[in-house]
């Protein structure tokens, strides 16, 4: 029998050959695998259900991610799913593998990081699971939300001409994961050498305990605006971006001095010799929103001081270009994390 190598196909290869053989069965399941939480009909609500999974060596090193800050960020990052789907967090349940070498108060500061990330997205922790694990940590959060059925956002809806918009700025995370992986190896190669992280807590926050945009979908309800279709930033601007275009059919036209990059952030990347601009399109968790707005809507939200408003779609569903200061097109590529 012939092997395929899980590389072959890639995280979005492999969903996409697991939803292949899916079909849904109950009139309640309105939306199932391919968007950021699944959707089922409840009544006068949409109820919004997504998980992830954070495992020690893939997701998260211990050698400078603090345990309570790992619970915040596991909580977070679950949490930005249903803010995605322009709903509103309820509930979330907690699995927990670990092993031996974790004692009781490490996993109270786990906790603690959970407890902090509920009472800040006013979520409550109704359940869970602990099991062993032969080596190192294992987390996975999964979480509820509701939405109104008219007001949910999904990444197959957006159409030619709408606008295209991102919350905050976009690279600190990466650029905060790049300066604690050069600190890292300068303390392994010298432990007696002082970290160099003065006047960079924005970038550490931005890796280490990122915040889900759920403050901007209560805006989104007070400006009138439903997105026409909403993504967040987790695996990069580009493939984000790419995944709207794909599943709705659409082309897209970035311009490359639109998207949102804090002076920090540029200014850290160029002393990594990074290009601040790949570290937008590729860097991954940033967990902004990224989202099509109609040219009506427009006007709503053009003075957000919180918004940047990058570009526009197209009816050419093969052509996601970034139009640089100089005018020339390039093809946009996801080049952001890969699972496998």
């Amino acid at each position: 029998m012939n092997r395929t190598e899980l590389q072959s196909l890639g995280e979005f290869g492999l969903i996409r050959r697991i939803s292949a053989g899916v079909t849904l069965q109950n009139p309640e399941s309105v939306r199932g695998i391919g968007d950021d939480a699944a959707v089922m009909d409840v009544g006068s609500q949409y109820l919004l259900i997504s998980t992830d999974m954070l495992v020690e060596g893939v997701h998260f090193d211990l050698g400078y991610v603090p345990l309570k800050h790992l619970g915040y960020k596991a909580v977070a990052v679950n949490v930005s799913d249903i803010a995605a789907m322009n709903g509103i967090p309820k509930q979330i349940t907690v699995g927990l593998a670990l092993s031996n070498r974790f004692s009781v108060e490490a996993i109270d500061e786990l906790y603690e990081g959970i407890r902090a990330a509920c009472h800040s997205y006013q979520v409550d922790l109704v359940g869970g699971d602990t099991t062993a694990s032969p080596t190192g940590l294992i987390l996975s959060v999964s979480v509820t939300g509701l939405v109104d059925k008219d007001k949910v956002a999904y990444r197959n809806t957006a159409r030619p001409n709408d606008v295209v918009c991102v919350t905050g700025d976009l690279g600190a995370a990466y650029v905060g994961l790049q300066l604690l992986e050069r600190e890292k190896r300068v303390f392994l190669a010298n432990p007696d050498m002082q970290p160099e992280l003065v006047g960079k807590d924005y970038l550490l926050q931005r890796q280490l305990r990122p915040e889900a945009r759920t403050d901007f979908i209560h805006e989104l309800r007070e400006l009138g605006v439903v997105p026409t279709a909403m993504i967040d930033v987790s695996d990069g601007l580009a493939s984000e971006l790419l995944h709207i275009c794909t599943q709705s059919g659409v082309g897209a036209r970035i311009i490359e001095q639109k998207i949102p990059i804090d002076a920090l952030t540029y200014d850290n990347a160029v002393e990594l010799n990074l290009d601040p601009v790949t570290c937008a399109l590729n860097g991954g968790e940033d967990y902004e929103l990224l989202f099509t707005i109609r040219p009506g809507d427009y006007e709503k939200m053009k003075n957000h001081p919180d918004v940047a408003f990058i570009g526009y779609l197209t009816d050419q569903p093969q052509t996601v270009e970034l139009v640089t200061e100089a005018g020339n097109a390039y093809p946009v590529k996801a080049q952001g994390w890969e699972h496998f």
